[in-house]
């Protein structure tokens, strides 16, 4: 149950930073969106659209400010040589020179001239009211609610066009959204790029937003073309860079102080941010803009299929897969979103990290806990007959109650020393323990190295089996490859021991295959894991018709039908204790 409530709540995390989380809170989502637009912004120029920037060394030759005339020369300038349309990221609140004033009046109500006014759109004690607002449209739904206004002096008023040169900044102070349209006691205004494209862009239709825009600021600002006002007032430019584009006039001096902080960097230009805006408008317009994703359906389906898959590992895997599970599912969502990103600007980027982020910190934990109890539980019944690969394979199985009797197809290696009575009996009671004790090495060893099932010892033998408490396809040939591995140690144990002048030992080996019970047999006083059934006390009968040959290892017919990789020799059949039929005995081929 607790293992449910986990993976819901991970899934919850990436519903609510999808669709409930509050306006603001998504401070992890907008760091993580602002490096994927760097990392997506491309240098490619944009040839549509010219800035002309009164740059810090405009302001050195022509100091500011300006004389309207001056302002009216540089755009008579920029149209007369084909400029499509010019938008002036310059407020004009008070009138100044007359002649420059009334060229600029002319220029705006005749010709193809956006000017600028401003929208407010923070709660001031004093709401701002200056000059004369342009235009105007009934109020949509979306457009931003603005609290106050600056406008062009009255003298600019019959203006054809006026652009919103006003921003809202996030929390942050980063800006990452641009009001498409102000509302203003019942009326609309648009931004002063989209006033421009509104003007003068022509062709098709395009489908545009009419509430805020997340810009996209897909282009580098190196990407925008631009001139510096100075030279085209003194005419230093030739006619192509401006002829068929359209021009955005604007400051990036620090002395006028329009600068912004933007994704792209922590002072930007605003009229660099007007580009970026009408360069996504053009984008809609020619068809190019990145299709709609559902960004945030995506986050959720992510999400799910992390839970899934973590839910199946967190049981069967230690906890640094499970971590690296996770480190690389995030690393795989954040390489998903930086694809997103271009076609859903709603989406949270860090919902989903979020969930991993909780399943890291409270989920990997969880089931640690389960793992070490799980592991103490097994380790106490297990850590003294069976192969260490073997418990590490069990703990990650997640069996319900692994080690309750269960049939299984099982192998069977019963061994012990030939003559053993004769080998002890005229030794001290520490070298026949210790001749005990070494032979039993010889044996053991070879049944872990194998992963087998060490049942018990019967004085100077055992007995072991393979396919239980974890199935083993290979369970025969694995017994076989012990039983060789006995009987080499066996042999150089018996080597050192002739060598020294003692006698030489002798193991008997049994193997026999088939089904058996298996599991942990006992009562509340004392318990033992082993394996019960017919092919086990056939085994048994097999080890002790061995001392009849001159073979240490007899097999039966069931071993010699599992195993695949080694080859036999036919003994013949006998009738072995406790049988009603005979039955084949084999001995493994020798080697060549």
């Amino acid at each position: 149950m607790f293992r449910t409530g986990i993976a819901l709540a991970a899934v919850l995390l990436t519903v609510w930073s999808q669709w409930l989380a509050p306006s603001g809170t998504g401070f992890a989502d907008d760091w993580l969106r602002d490096r994927f637009i760097r990392l997506r912004a491309s240098a490619a120029p944009e040839q549509r659209i010219l800035v002309v920037d009164i740059d810090e060394s405009s302001l050195a030759a022509l100091p500011w400010p300006w004389p309207r005339a001056r302002l009216a020369t540089l755009i008579e300038t920029l149209l007369a040589n084909g400029a499509r349309g010019v938008a002036l990221d310059i407020l004009q609140e008070k009138p100044a020179d007359a002649d420059g004033d009334a060229r600029l009046a002319m220029l705006a109500r005749h010709g193809p001239v956006v000017l600028a006014q401003l929208f407010d759109f923070a709660n001031q004690p004093h709401p701002l009211r200056g000059g004369q607002l342009v235009g105007g449209m009934p109020a949509a739904a979306g457009a931003v609610p603005a609290t106050g206004y600056l406008a062009n002096h009255a003298g600019l008023a019959q203006s054809a066009y006026a652009g919103n040169i006003g921003v809202a900044p996030d929390h942050d102070g980063t800006l990452r959204w641009v009001p498409m349209y102000a509302s203003f006691e019942g009326k609309q205004y648009p931004t002063l790029a989209r006033a421009l494209f509104d003007c003068c862009a022509g062709g098709p239709a395009a489908e545009l937003p009419t509430g805020a825009l997340r810009v996209p600021y897909s282009r580098a600002w190196s990407a925008y073309s631009g001139l510096k006002a100075a030279d085209v007032l003194e005419q230093n430019f030739t006619p192509d860079q401006v002829a068929g584009k359209l021009v955005l006039i604007g400051s990036s001096a620090l002395s006028i102080g329009d600068r912004l902080s933007t994704p792209l960097g922590a002072s930007t230009a605003g009229l660099l941010v007007h580009a970026a805006v009408l360069d996504n408008l053009l984008a809609r317009q020619a068809g190019h803009a990145p299709a709609p994703w559902p960004g945030k359906w995506m986050a959720l389906l992510f999400c799910l299929s992390v839970v899934q898959l973590i839910s199946y590992t967190l049981p069967r895997r230690s906890a640094a897969t499970n971590v690296a599970l996770l480190g690389a599912s995030a690393a795989l969502w954040l390489v998903l979103a930086y694809v997103v990103v271009p076609h859903d600007d709603q989406f949270s980027t860090a919902g989903p990290l979020l969930s991993n982020l909780f399943l890291l910190a409270v989920a990997v934990p969880f089931h640690w806990q389960l793992t070490q109890h799980k592991s103490r539980q097994l380790l106490h019944t297990l850590r003294q007959y069976v192969a260490k690969e073997v418990v590490d394979e069990l703990l990650r199985s997640d069996l319900q109650d692994p080690l309750s009797p269960k049939q299984r197809q099982v192998t069977t290696l019963i061994a012990d020393m030939e003559g053993y009575t004769t080998q002890v009996e005229s030794l001290p009671v520490e070298e026949a323990a210790k001749l005990t004790t070494d032979f039993l090495d010889c044996l053991t060893r070879p049944v872990l190295d194998m992963h087998g099932t060490l049942d018990k010892y019967t004085g100077d033998g055992l007995v072991a089996f393979w396919g239980a408490p974890l199935p083993i396809a290979d369970h025969a040939d694995l017994a076989l490859d012990a039983a060789q591995l006995i009987l080499m140690e066996v042999a150089r144990m018996s080597a050192r021991r002739v060598a020294d002048g003692k006698l030489p030992l002798r193991v008997r080996i049994g193997i026999e295959s088939g089904l058996a019970m298996a599991g942990d047999y006992g009562t509340a006083f004392r318990s033992i894991y082993t394996a019960v059934g017919d092919s086990v006390n056939t085994a048994s009968r097999l080890e002790q018709a061995a001392r009849e040959f001159p073979h240490d290892v007899i097999i039966g017919e069931g071993t010699v039908r599992s195993a695949t990789r080694h080859r036999f020799l036919h003994l013949g059949e006998r009738r072995l204790r406790g049988k009603e039929k005979p039955v084949q005995l084999y001995t493994l081929e020798p080697v060549a």
